[in-house]
Order: structure tokens, then C-alpha cells, then sequence
């Protein structure tokens, strides 16, 4: 089984939830005959302190094979220290391993109003948990989609129905690994 512990780029936000990348990938992995299901556990507004909040409950409950961790979007939106994100994105990880889960970091970039410096760090956050705990890391969850409006709702920061194929092209490659292990 494949857990998605995500925020609202992996809840769909704005679309039908069986147009989003996590109902794709379920659609996906069922098409190639691998044995896992999809649980999307993943609920817009999600911030690293929600998941870890919830992440216990849904692992006792789900015992996933494999724990997708889509959060921290979030965090950076509202400015939240590194440090902070660093340690729950950490804490995270270590949960899902000791409940036995092979995992997956997704990382996402913040829009660049938020300044260089900010956004870069930010970036590196997901980069650096990943590194320090082993872990594969899908860097940018929107790469190749933030940067086309026609592909982004108008709030500028959710993808559109349309990109969530995409998205799933991003994730795939690397998730694919991780269920051949």
C-alpha cells in the first residue's frame, strides 16, 4: 500500500479529487500490475505539524509499504523557520521507517515573491532532510507546471486538472523506484 501524507497539491484542491496526480498514480500503479493501493490522506491547509500530528494514527491504520510525504508547501507560505520545517519534515521520515515504510520526499519551490534567499532555503530544507536521512527526494512537484499559467488555477499556487498528469510524470520515475525495492 502507498500512503500520500500531502497537502493541498496532493488533495486536489480546486479540482474533482479523481482528476488529481494521487488518483492518477492509483490508476497508474494498477496499470502496470503492481499489487500496491493508493491512500490519499492528504488534506489542503496540511502544514508538517498537522502530518505529524496525524501521521501515527494513519500509519497504525494503513500499514504502508510505502509513505509519500507532500508537505511544507504550507510551512514557506506562512514564513515558518527552517529549522522548524527541517526537524518535522525529519521527524516524518523516521516515523514512517520505524512503522516500516519505505519513503519518498516530495519537494515543491516557493513563488518568488517570497525573495531569493527565502526561497532558496527553502528549497534546500527538502534537499537536506533527504540527504541526511537517505531517502529519495522528487525535488520540485510543480516543475514544468508553475511555470505556465495556463496551467495553474487563478490563484497562481494550485495546479490545474490539466497539470495533474504532469505532476504525476514528476513523481513517477523516482516512485517507481522506490515500489521495485
Amino acid at each position: 500500500m502507498v500512503l500520500v501524507l500531502g497537502d493541498s497539491l496532493s488533495a486536489g484542491y480546486g479540482i474533482d479529487t479523481e482528476r488529481g496526480w494521487v488518483a492518477r498514480l492509483a490508476e497508474r500503479i494498477e496499470r502496470t500490475g503492481r499489487p500496491h493501493h493508493v491512500v490519499n490522506a492528504s488534506v489542503s491547509g496540511e502544514t508538517t505539524v498537522g502530518g505529524l500530528t496525524r501521521l501515527p494514527a494513519l500509519l497504525e491504520r494503513h500499514r504502508p509499504a510505502v509513505l509519500v510525504i507532500e508537505l511544507g508547501a504550507n510551512d514557506g507560505l506562512r514564513g515558518w523557520d527552517f529549522a522548524v520545517m527541517r526537524e518535522n519534515l525529519t521527524r516524518l521520515v523516521v516515523q514512517g521507517r520505524e512503522a516500516g515504510a519505505r519513503v519518498l520526499l516530495i519537494g515543491v519551490r516557493l513563488p518568488p515573491n517570497y525573495g531569493a534567499s527565502y526561497t532558496d532555503g527553502f528549497q534546500a530544507v527538502f534537499m537536506e532532510v533527504a540527504a541526511e536521512q537517505g531517502v529519495p527526494l522528487v525535488p520540485t512537484l510543480l516543475k514544468g507546471v508553475a511555470e505556465d499559467w495556463s496551467l495553474m488555477q487563478a490563484d497562481g499556487l494550485h495546479p490545474t486538472a490539466e497539470a495533474q498528469e504532469r505532476l504525476l510524470d514528476n513523481v513517477w520515475p523516482t516512485l517507481e523506484s522506490v515500489l521495485a525495492d
